[in-house]
């Protein structure tokens, strides 16, 4: 899968851990749901240091959630609106299921 692919066929649960499994990963996401931003301002929000920012930034590559573009010598960094549409279907599914599954129960042997 290249780094900038959409997370078709990776699992909800899995997508979410991806996205919220770290409270720095969740941070990261937030302040990029506001604008897009190179690693500097994002260690300068977090406090973090570079290395720790990239590896984050790396698994929300790899999953889809973030692209990035050069612009001039820094890289920016957006989140991909159409992964957190597919993201939210998903857990939309989930909640439905969860609702109807209120009246299911298994018996015991």
């Amino acid at each position: 899968m290249s780094a900038d692919a959409p997370t078709v066929g990776l699992p909800l649960a899995e997508a979410t851990v991806k996205l919220f499994g770290d409270p720095l990963r969740a941070r990261i996401v937030q302040l990029l749901a506001a604008e897009q931003m190179c690693t500097c301002h994002l260690m300068e929000e977090t406090g973090a240091r570079q290395s720790t920012i990239s590896h984050h930034l790396r698994i929300l590559r790899e999953a889809g959630f973030v692209a990035a573009e050069a612009h001039g010598r820094f890289t920016y960094y957006r989140l991909r609106p159409e992964v957190f549409c597919t993201l939210t279907v998903g857990v939309a599914e989930l909640a439905a299921q969860v609702q109807q599954a209120q009246a299911v129960r298994r018996p015991c042997p």
